[in-house]
């Protein structure tokens, strides 16, 4: 009973705003149109962009704008949460939500590489966010030409540490810096969890993140092994220190494979290998969204007023959001639908 009055009003403002989200049915009629405008027009008519797109002129927008303004619909979702949520849940979404502002870190530290200025204005979609529930600041990152001039900006704050140690490295580059990035916010939310969650709730935020973080390690490993045709001897420093259905002997296993063939071969014999060879999915890449789709869309039926609800939600809006920005790169480019769909379904 704790638990329903807990979520009670929570999960009916999550349900109704997932029912808005917008379907791979969808998805595959804008990949026929043949102009942005066309994906504009369609986009302002559904549930899900109408408020957001509202004022949106399709007929003059551009690729940046419209996929801004679908951008900016996370954040304006995630603050919606926000503020239905009580103390509990906010933690949960405090911690979930760092990876926003990791997310703009990363384009930062792209163009200062790039030597490219990053105009403010880029960064609208971000700005809501970070206006309610970030302690950092952005227009004072975003002034920054170099990357000293950003770990300095960010001294007193928790990237400081990951970020300093990453320039300490030999010719550090951009993966460098956010690899740092991402090992840190993992083992954060790992280690967190434990504080946050207790019983059923624990259970289900370790099962959802621990399969995640399995299957990230495993797509680090089997792309830097199709790239390269064989893994770096320090491989295993940057995968992700988690081990949950994937033991750390496999991951061992995996990361000291001398050849494609080898690594597909252990593979096989892990639990992802043997889901993977029952499933109908034609693509590892495919089957690892599928996967963690499914763990967490079910964990938030069994337990509808838990975090897992959240949970589900925040990813699926997430990966819709990644899909249509896509398909707007698609049609953009005039890529033909059928090559476009199964694109989309990769990622």
């Amino acid at each position: 009973m704790g638990n329903v009055l807990t979520y009670s009003g929570l999960t009916t403002k999550t349900r109704a705003m997932q029912s808005r989200l917008i379907t791979e049915k969808q998805i595959e009629e804008i990949l026929h149109f043949t102009s942005l405008s066309t994906v504009g027009a369609y986009l302002k008519k559904t549930e899900e962009y109408k408020d957001e797109l509202q004022d949106l002129d399709e007929t003059l927008a551009d690729r940046e704008t419209l996929e801004n303004r679908i951008r900016i619909s996370v954040f304006q979702n995630f603050s919606r949460l926000y503020h239905f949520a009580g103390q509990r849940q906010r933690k949960f979404l405090d911690l979930y939500g760092k990876r926003y502002e990791i997310r703009v870190l990363k384009e930062l530290i792209t163009n200062i590489f790039d030597h490219r200025k990053t105009s403010f204005p880029n960064l609208t979609p971000y700005e809501i966010y970070f206006y309610r529930h970030s302690g950092l600041d952005l227009k004072k990152l975003s002034a920054c030409s170099t990357m000293e001039e950003l770990i300095y900006a960010l001294k007193g704050k928790e990237y400081f540490i990951p970020l300093s140690a990453a320039a300490e490295g030999e010719d550090p580059k951009p993966f460098d810096y956010s690899m740092a990035l991402d090992l840190y916010y993992f083992s954060l939310i790992w280690k967190e969890r434990k504080k946050l969650f207790k019983g059923d709730e624990l259970k289900e935020i370790t099962r959802g993140f621990g399969e995640q973080f399995d299957m990230l390690n495993l797509q680090f490993l089997r792309r830097s092994m199709r790239h390269a045709g064989t893994l770096h001897k320090n491989i295993t420093d940057l995968l992700i220190p988690v081990h949950y259905k994937l033991k750390e002997a496999e991951l061992k296993a995996l990361a000291e494979a001398g050849s494609r063939e080898e690594f597909d071969r252990i593979f096989e014999t892990t639990w992802y290998g043997r889901k993977f060879k029952e499933s109908e999915e034609f693509s590892l890449e495919t089957f690892f969204n599928y996967l963690l789709r499914v763990t967490l869309t079910r964990q938030a039926k069994k337990d509808p007023y838990s975090v897992a609800t959240l949970f589900s939600y925040l990813y699926l809006k997430e990966r819709e959001v990644t899909q249509l920005i896509i398909a707007v790169e698609c049609v953009s480019y005039g890529t033909p639908p059928e090559e476009a769909i199964r694109y989309i379904r990769s990622n």
